[in-house]
């Protein structure tokens, strides 16, 4: 199979479907991905859903499932010239988000703004990191950007990293995303 721009990095990507349409959008995009080979670009096709309690008139409380971002679907994937051309192509795809057409290829969910819809998709992710407590990284975020710290307290569950920053001669605790931090060799 020939594909090109195999170092494209996995990552998650919003597509659009007609409204109301979503699922079977899913349908045939998961159908297509068998059909065309193309699982090893293409990993998971999600509607994020999530559970809310609603009162029935009769004062019973009920669950109910909710699509909070109804006419999108977000898709784990390669972007390759095939990948893309595959999902953009399929029946009730309408394209993707953030890409301005005339070739231009889509931009890809930031890390910290996928894990919030995730969890509350009830997916568990895991990082993997490249530093423990105790280690020096380098801060690669716009406040503290350059800025040498030390990894005081690592919470997986939330992709937070506090670290210690040299302010004014104290060391002082921010906490950051794992994404505004890389480990110092």
């Amino acid at each position: 199979m020939y594909t090109e721009d195999t170092d494209n990095e996995r990552a998650w990507y919003i597509i659009q479907s007609y409204a109301g349409m979503e699922y079977a959008a899913k349908r045939n995009l998961e159908r297509r991905i068998v059909s065309m080979n193309m699982e090893d670009y293409i990993f998971n096709v999600l509607i994020p859903e999530e559970v809310h309690m609603e009162k029935k008139a009769n004062g019973e409380m009920k669950e109910v499932i909710v699509n909070p971002y109804p006419g999108y679907i977000f898709v784990d994937m390669i972007v390759t010239d095939e990948s893309w051309f595959i999902v953009r192509n399929t029946p009730m795809v309408t394209g993707f988000l953030g890409s301005s057409g005339g070739r231009a290829k889509p931009v890809p969910v930031p890390p910290h703004e996928m894990i919030p819809i995730l969890k509350n998709s009830g997916i568990s992710i895991t990082t993997d990191i490249k530093f423990a407590v105790g280690d020096k990284v380098k801060v690669v975020s716009e406040t503290f950007y350059g800025q040498e710290a030390v990894v005081e307290k690592i919470d997986f569950e939330n992709q937070i990293v506090t670290v210690l920053i040299d302010m004014f001669g104290r060391q002082t605790p921010n906490e950051l995303r794992f994404d505004e931090v890389e480990a110092i060799k």
